[in-house]
C-alpha cells in the first residue's frame, strides 16, 4: 500500500498508516515467545483520539507493560504460569498467553504525551488522544468587505 499524501489526510489513509505500519513490521515488533496466539486487537477512531482494544481475558492490569518510546506504542506482557499441578501429565498444554509483544507506529496526529490505559473484563483499552491542531475544526465565515 502506497502513502497516501493530502494537505488533510482522510480518516481512511490515517488508519492506513496506524495499522499498515504495523502489518509491515510484524515479524520485529509482534511476537509470542512461547507460540501462543497473539492478543487481537481493534483500532478506532474518533474526532478526538484513538482507541487500542486488546483482548486479553484472565489477565490483571499489572500483567502489561505498555511504553511509548520513538512514536511506537509497545503493548507486552510476560506472565508466569505457576498453576503446574504435579498429580498430572500434560499431553497437550496450551492454555493462556504467557508472553507476547505487540507494536505499533501512532500517526502523527496521536498526543503521545496524554496516551490513557484500562483493563475492564477482558479488554485492555489504551486511549490516544489526538492533537488539538489536528482534530476537525469547524468552518470559518469569512465576511466581505
Amino acid at each position: 500500500m502506497g502513502l497516501v499524501t493530502t494537505s488533510n489526510p482522510s480518516f481512511s489513509s490515517l488508519f492506513d498508516d496506524f495499522f499498515n505500519t504495523e502489518l509491515g513490521d510484524w515479524r520485529r515488533q509482534n511476537y509470542s515467545s512461547t507460540d501462543t496466539t497473539l492478543p487481537k486487537v481493534n483500532i478506532k477512531e474518533n474526532d478526538d483520539a484513538f482507541m487500542v482494544e486488546m483482548a486479553a481475558p484472565g489477565m490483571k492490569k499489572g500483567d502489561f507493560n505498555i511504553q511509548l518510546y520513538n512514536n511506537v506504542l509497545t503493548i507486552s506482557s510476560e506472565k508466569k504460569e505457576d498453576n503446574e499441578d504435579y498429580n498430572f501429565r500434560y499431553s497437550r498444554r496450551e492454555f493462556a498467553y504467557r508472553s507476547f509483544q505487540r507494536a505499533f507506529t501512532l500517526p502523527e496526529s496521536a498526543d503521545g504525551q496524554k496516551i490513557g490505559a484500562a483493563y475492564e473484563e477482558g479488554i485492555l483499552t489504551i486511549t490516544i488522544p489526538k492533537k488539538e491542531e489536528s482534530k476537525p475544526q469547524p468552518p470559518i465565515t469569512i465576511s466581505i468587505n
